[in-house]
């Protein structure tokens, strides 16, 4: 079904949507919000939700019988193979409290496939994409991920989930091992962020639990594309239905999965 999709114009009107968002967010960030709470840790503001409507908005205006998948909204059902998976906002905790980590992922999936991902940080103006077979880019340059060989000299980061309290003792477990393992640890609290990072070598390797696939499907797409390896904690290939994700540059994969 792939070779009948336009993937270049996917890719623009992925683009076109990210900018209206990353636009609207740099323009409401550091204002004060109506914040409300899905969970007891899991915040979502207005911002949230209006710049959705305009991913949303601009996709369909290009592809009105595609399906969507997205954070705030949930699905829009239709007979399309061709679905957008989309966050609005990767961070909202940190936009919240004005600390400009945050982004912007939007994926098409294509029979469940992805085949386009694109995430975008709008403060620093970086925007990480991929297009399945033709690599992946940051501002339009070729990214690779890195050539770090070992766990020891490794600069790992991760995310803790919106329901850690029900699982503590097992991510700290987790997380002491990794630290003990690695030469450092760093926690964004944007999951799209952290794979893009791994992708153009900031990072050597990610882990989380409990993500969904608007958090994952772009960014996975993108370290995949720059030479990564994506897997749950077991080493089996990642889908966007698995609760663990591990993305590494490939080289330490193995001894991280050991250690996770």
């Amino acid at each position: 079904m792939t070779e009948t999709i336009d993937l270049k114009q996917i890719r623009d009107v992925g683009f076109a949507a990210v900018e209206k968002a990353a636009g609207f967010l740099c323009d409401r960030f550091g204002q004060s919000h109506s914040i409300k709470k899905k969970g007891a840790i899991d915040l979502v503001t207005e911002a949230d939700e209006y710049a959705e409507r305009l991913i949303i908005d601009t996709i369909l205006a290009a592809y009105p019988d595609h399906a969507i998948l997205a954070e705030e909204s949930g699905d829009v059902l239709a007979q399309s193979p061709c679905q957008w998976i989309i966050d609005p906002l990767d961070g909202t905790t940190n936009f919240a409290h004005n600390l400009p980590c945050f982004s912007i992922s939007v994926a098409l999936a294509v029979n469940g496939e992805t085949v386009f991902g694109v995430v975008e940080n709008p403060v620093l103006q970086e925007r990480f994409w991929a297009v399945k077979g033709e690599g992946a880019f940051l501002n339009g340059k070729a990214i690779r991920v890195s050539s770090t060989e070992s766990l020891s000299e490794s600069l790992l980061v991760t995310g803790f989930p919106y329901d850690l309290k029900t699982i503590i003792d097992t991510l700290m477990a987790r997380f002491k091992r990794c630290l003990e393992a690695s030469q450092g640890i760093r926690r964004l609290g944007s999951a799209a962020i952290d794979l893009c990072y791994v992708a153009c070598g900031r990072f050597d390797g990610f882990w989380e639990q409990n993500l969904h696939p608007w958090d994952t499907d772009a960014g996975t797409l993108i370290v995949r594309e720059a030479g990564g390896i994506v897997t749950d904690f077991s080493g089996k290939p990642h889908l966007r239905d698995m609760k663990e994700i591990l993305a590494t540059n490939g080289r330490i994969h193995e001894d991280l999965m050991g250690v996770l």
